[in-house]
Parts: C-alpha cells; structure tokens; sequence
C-alpha cells in the first residue's frame, strides 16, 4: 500500500533553491520538447539579428490585431500577408537542418559561413526569407489583375509561373522545417500525382501541365495555399493561438494544475486523476499534445512517480491526457475553425457545443483507466495538508474570466473573431492585477513576439495542406479513393471504418493536427457521407478523433515519447500503455458514427440513453484493461469485462442489455468473493486470538 505522497512545499526551502529548481526543471523540458517537437527547434543564438527577428515579430502581431479590428484587406490579400511574414520569419528562425540549431563555430571561418554555424542567421537563410517575402507580396500587390477576367482570357504570365513554383517550393521547404518532413512528402506526392495521374491505371485522370498545377496551388483563392486551410489561419487561428499566449502569460497553466490537484488529488490515484483535469482544463487553451505533456508532465509526471505509479504509466497517463486537450474546446487543437468552413450550416459557435461530450467522455475514460489502475496497485491519494489551498485558489478564480469572456461570447451569437478579441482584452487588463503577472515594457514585447512564433507551425501546415487539399479537389481524387476503399471492402460499413481509423492515425502519426484534419476531412470523410448514411458532423468528428489519437498510437507516438523523456521510461513502453489508459477514446468515435446522439442529432432523450450505456460500457473495458473491477479480475472475467463494456456501447437494446448482465454477473461474482475472502481473513485471525 503505498503512503500518502507529500510534495515539497516552498516553505520547506529557500526562493533561491525553488527558484533554482524551477529553472533546471524548466530547461529539461525545453530540452525534451527540442527533442522531439520539430517546431520546437528555433534559433536562439541569434546574436544582432535578435532585434530584427524581434521587430518582424511585434509588427507580424500587431498587424493581425489591427486586421481583426479593421478588415483593411480582402480575405486573399490578407492572407497573402499573413503567409509572407510567417514564410520570411520560418527561414529566418528555423535551421535547415537541426545539426546546425545553434552550432558552435568549426574554428574554419570560411566553413562556418558557408553552412551557417555560430551566432545569427546564415546568408541563404536569409536570402530564402526575402524570396518567401517577395512570393507572396507579389500576389498582394498583383492581387486586382490576378483576379480580373484579363488572367481568364490571356492565361498567366511567365512571371507568374516563375512567382508559382517559386512560391510552392518555398513553402513546403519552410514546411519540412518547422513542421517535419512527413507532412512534405505527402504534399509532394499529391503534387506528383496532379502531374503524371494520367499515366495511373488506377485512380486515373487527365493530368495537369506543370504551369496548370502551379498556377492553381499559388495563385489561385479557390483552393491549394491560398485555399481555405489558410484563410482561416489568417482570420481565426492566428487570434486564438496569441489568446492562449496571453493566458500563459498570466500563469493560467499552475492555476489549473492547482486547481485539479485541490478538486482531485485526496482520491484514489490523486495525482494520476489531477493530471487528466488539469490537462483537460489546459485543453482549453492550448492545441499541442507534445508542448502539453511537456508543460504539465514536467510538475505532474514527478508527483505520479513519488505517488507508486511506475514511471511509463506516469509518463503514459499525461500524454493521454495531454492529447485528449486537443479535442476540449473553444479551440480543439485549431482545426475546429476549419471544420466549421467544412460543414454547411453549422457555425463555430455551435461546433463547440457538440464537442463538448465527446471531448468530456474522452477525460472520463482516462479518468476509469486511472482509477481501476490505481485500484490494482493499492495507490492511494495525497494528504490533505499537501493540497493546493481552497482559498488562495477562490483569490485567483479571476485568472478563468478570460476563458469565460471568450466562451460567453462565441455562445451568445458572436463572431470567432469578435470573441478572441474580447478574451485578449480581458486578459490583458486581469495581467495588471498582480505583479505576478503584471506586463512590463518588457513582458509586452516578448507576448507579442511569443505569439507570432507560436503561430509559424500551424501557418506552415495549414499552408501545405491547402496543397493536398487543392490537388484532391482539382484531380478529383478523392471520389476516386471512396469509391476503390468501398468496393476493397465489399460494402461493409463496418470494414470501411475500420479502414477509415487506420488511415488517419497514419497520417496523424506524421502531420499536426490541423493540417491531418485538413487532409483526411478532404480524403477519408467523404468516404463515409457520401457512401453511406453517416451525418456530415459524425464523420469529419471521426476523422478529427482519430487524428488526434495517432499521438498516442505507436510506434510513432511522440506525446508519449515526451512524456517517457520527462519520467526516464522507456518511449515505446509508454505508448503502449497510453494506448491502453486511452482506449475508450477508440471507442467514442465509432459509437457517435452510430448513435449521431451524442453529436446532439437527435432528441435529448436518445442523448441522455447513448450516454448512460456508453459509459457504462467505458467502465466496462476499463476494468477489464485494467484487470480490476470490485476486486481483481482473472483473464476470464477480463475479456468477459472487455466484450461486456463493448456490447452497452453498441447501438442495439438486445446487445446492450446481454453486455450490461455480463457486467452485474461480474460485479455480483466479485462482491461474493471478497466477502468470502474477508469471512475467511476473520476467521482465521478469530483462531489466533484464542
């Protein structure tokens, strides 16, 4: 039975040696995150170009806030702009490759300028920055002729073509850069196949010349680049990334490690149960399973080890849960501003309404896997007196006004745009309540330099994608992939989700979460609305979950292998097992396919039904992943667990109810074991007394 773990409270050490911990602890996460996050690997050496990199950013930030206050452009010229300083400001801080991140000089002069080691930015970084600049300022300023009927007529110039393939190139090179190069070869593919498609024998079409296709990607607003991806990039991502900037600024992320520990940390498996809360509050704010893990595993990580939980499920359980934030909204890792451009009828506004369930049922199956997990080992909550204290955190509840502002704005009817600008506001004013979090001179240069750079990734792949996505819609791909997965599959539904989940978890094993959503929406969600009779909703919600769970699906599980980098275990060991503490995740989507009830289609009473057999089926497959239910469970009655929790989440009354008396047969077995055993205990310890 393990003790009450009891953290060290600051008053048990000097500031100085708090403060020094802190900083170690804060410099092995970076160095974890550089590791395996690729957007993470930025110059920071950057010797005299620090004040023009720093510049570049302010200006970048201040335009876009002016833009959502003004609307001084049309939506293309907008986000000619917002790609040309994005694309400019990636060349300049991101190494082409990260061999040269902050390379010390070789002592050869000639060498170091050649490949760009030491301090600053290398002369062909340079050069590829402004080129990325001119690209796309050129569409900006050429924007009336690029859109009159004269292009229609005389066709494109060689100029333009020459600016095209160009600007293509330079932002997938970007791209590989901040992003990876998976998300490259996928683009680069795509673009291959709009080439030489008609040379195919399968999945055939007419084929494009190279001026056609380069033309379309760059300097076309109907799709690739400049298509909808980052349109939205532009108008609604950029503003949410710079708000949850802003709440990092006012130390939103302690407060709500405080508050989850307070609410949850006394209970069986305390501190495993307070990580899932507090990333799913964080989720709320951030969009990056990796940086999540990273930023909470650093504090929570420690406190599950010193708990008992052995070190991958502690690294395994915040990566879970850290993932799972990208489904919690208002912002659900920035692909929900492009999935409400993607389904008619439906606004931004009441998107975040319908992901509110899944998103919670997720939590609440880590939460069952933890505490059947807990259960089995004898690990207890923490002491009452390590607890976060009640009233200090009432004293900082104001740090959630922010969050309130920009959620009761985007329900009452607002635009996305109107809210996150409110929630900046908010947030910049509550900044100046403490000194804690009061916003220097110098504090408000580095929000606004953090909230650009914070920005470049998502750019860069909502960029690309908008390549994959173009070349889909112009060769008519993707009706062409629905129709052959169909047919491979003979028709059963079934097959074809199967088929489905397999394709977006790998290709969310390479891209990030908005360009994988981007992708699959284009590709593997038709599939499924078109072919058969699955609400529009229900399948880009499928596509999305299971995007997101390719975090934590091995082999490539990097919010895993962070979480493994922070606990000292082994990477593919805590993907196995957050796959494990995530399972009920792989089954929401396939039940809300099913029962579109729990997308809010349908009456509140199918609702409140699919919900209440949906989780007791969760609890089902919990314990029985977990090998514990009322008491231990044998192999026997942990399949029984597993099929039994499998059959309440299938939408039939006579499945549903065989699964639920599995499950009371069980639990009635278990109880009259441990009442035989616990006869037996007195027993035997009567006999020794006399």
């Amino acid at each position: 039975m393990s003790e009450h773990p009891t953290p060290p409270r600051p008053s048990e050490s000097s500031a100085g040696a708090v403060a020094e911990q802190t900083a170690k602890a804060e410099q092995a996460s970076a160095e974890v995150l550089r590791k395996v996050d690729t957007s993470s690997r930025f110059r920071t050496n950057l010797g005299w170009w620090a004040w023009v990199i720093g510049g570049i950013c302010i200006a970048f930030t201040l335009y876009h806030l002016y833009a959502a206050l003004e609307r001084p452009f049309n939506t293309w010229m907008h986000s000619s702009l917002h790609l040309a300083g994005a694309t400019a400001l990636i060349f300049f801080l991101y190494p082409a490759s990260k061999r040269l991140l902050d390379a010390p000089t070789s002592g050869n002069r000639v060498a170091d300028v050649l490949i760009g080691r030491g301090k600053g930015i290398p002369w062909y970084d340079v050069l590829l920055g402004l080129a990325a600049l001119a690209c796309n300022l050129y569409v900006f300023f050429d924007y009336t002729r690029l859109v009159s009927n004269s292009v229609q007529i005389l066709g494109y110039s060689d100029l333009d073509f020459v600016v095209a393939v160009l600007g293509v190139l330079l932002i997938l090179e970007a791209t590989r850069r901040c992003v990876g190069l998976p998300i490259v070869i996928i683009a680069g593919v795509a673009l291959l196949y709009g080439l030489f498609g008609n040379y195919l024998p399968v999945f055939r079409h007419s084929g494009q010349s190279v001026e056609d296709l380069a033309t379309n990607m760059f300097l076309s607003s109907g799709g690739g680049i400049f298509g909808t991806p980052i349109q939205v990039s532009a108008n609604f991502i950029f503003l949410f990334l710079f708000f949850a900037v802003m709440l990092v600024h006012t130390n939103i992320g302690q407060f709500f490690n405080d508050l989850a520990f307070r609410l949850t940390g006394r209970f069986t498996g305390g501190p495993a149960k307070a990580a899932v809360v507090a990333s799913g509050l964080q989720g709320m704010v951030s969009g990056s399973s990796v940086a999540n893990t990273v930023a909470s595993g650093s504090f929570t990580i420690p406190l599950m080890k010193r708990a008992g939980f052995k070190p991958h499920f502690a690294a395994a359980t915040e990566a879970t849960a850290s993932t799972g934030g990208q489904l919690m909204p208002p912002i659900m890792g920035a692909a929900a501003f492009i999935m409400a451009q993607n389904v008619p009828d439906l606004e931004y506004n009441g998107l975040i309404v319908i992901a509110i369930i899944p998103a919670l049922l997720y939590f609440l199956g880590a939460f069952l896997s933890i505490h059947f997990e807990a259960k089995t080992t004898g690990i207890l909550g923490m002491a009452k007196s390590s607890l976060p204290n009640g009233i200090d955190l009432l004293k900082r509840l104001d740090l959630l006004l922010p969050l309130v502002v920009i959620i009761l704005t985007l329900l009452s009817g607002m635009s996305p745009i109107r809210a996150a600008l409110f929630g900046i506001g908010t947030g910049f004013i509550l900044s100046f309540l403490r000194k804690a979090t009061r916003l220097t001179p110098r504090a408000f240069v580095e929000l606004l330099i953090g909230g650009a750079r914070t920005a470049l990734p998502v750019i860069a792949a909502c960029a690309t994608a908008g390549i994959v996505a173009g070349t889909v819609t112009v060769t008519g791909l993707g009706g062409q992939l629905g129709k052959g997965l169909v047919d491979l599959a003979g028709g059963n539904f079934f097959i074809v989700l199967f088929m489905v989940m397999i394709a977006c978890l790998v290709l969310g094993m390479g891209l990030p979460t908005t360009a994988n959503y981007v992708v699959t929406a284009t590709i593997a969600a038709p599939i499924l609305y078109n072919n058969f009779d699955v609400p529009l909703i229900a399948a880009h919600m499928f596509v999305f979950f299971f995007g997101i769970l390719a975090d934590i699906t091995p082999p490539v599980c990097l919010a895993a292998y962070a979480g493994a980098g922070i606990a000292g275990a082994n990477p593919m060991r805590a993907g196995v097992t957050a796959l494990r503490i995530a399972i009920a995740g792989f089954l929401i989507p396939y039940v809300f396919i099913l029962e579109p009830a729990l997308l809010l289609q349908g009456s509140w009473q199918d609702t409140v039904i699919a919900l209440i057999t949906l989780i007791v089926g969760m609890v089902g497959v919990a314990a029985g992943m977990a090998g514990y239910y009322f008491g231990s469970a044998n192999v026997v009655e942990r399949v029984l667990l597993v099929a039994g929790g499998i059959a309440l989440v299938y939408p039939s009354l006579w499945i549903s109810a065989a699964g639920l008396i599995v499950l009371i047969i069980i639990a009635i077995e278990q109880k009259m074991r441990k009442a035989t055993t616990s006869e037996q205990i007195a027993a035997g310890l009567a006999e020794q007394k006399d």
